[in-house]
């Protein structure tokens, strides 16, 4: 069974995955050493819920290989890339329309 506690009251030697992250750490295999909730109206169950992991446990962030950045670069890359003109748009295409948004609005990127 998990500790549960109140919604900003975790005791100290505690973290969510972020705070793990911003001090350079990841959980590293370890399992959900307790939690933290609040009400929220609205979700389905009623509580939002974080979960922690142990400060002392944790292990630090696997660095960043050659592979995995050019992997990173290329996705993002793709991300960019406008399937209909095929250019780079400058920024991430939104999912909701599939391509750049001049392609998506001809008549009003042209006035």
């Amino acid at each position: 069974m998990v500790s549960t506690f109140p919604w900003r009251v975790a005791p100290d030697g505690y973290a969510t995955r972020r705070q793990l992250r911003a001090r350079g750490l990841r959980p590293g295999g370890q399992p959900i050493a307790a939690q933290v909730m609040r009400r929220c109206r609205g979700r389905k169950s009623g509580a939002l819920v974080a979960y922690l992991y142990r400060i002392d446990r944790a292990k630090p962030v696997r660095p960043m290989t050659s592979a995995k950045r050019a992997a990173l670069a290329k996705a993002m890359t793709a991300r960019r890339t406008c399937p209909a003109c095929r250019t780079d748009a400058g920024y991430c295409i939104p999912t909701s329309l599939g391509m750049c948004v001049p392609c998506a609005y001809p008549a009003t990127s042209a006035a």
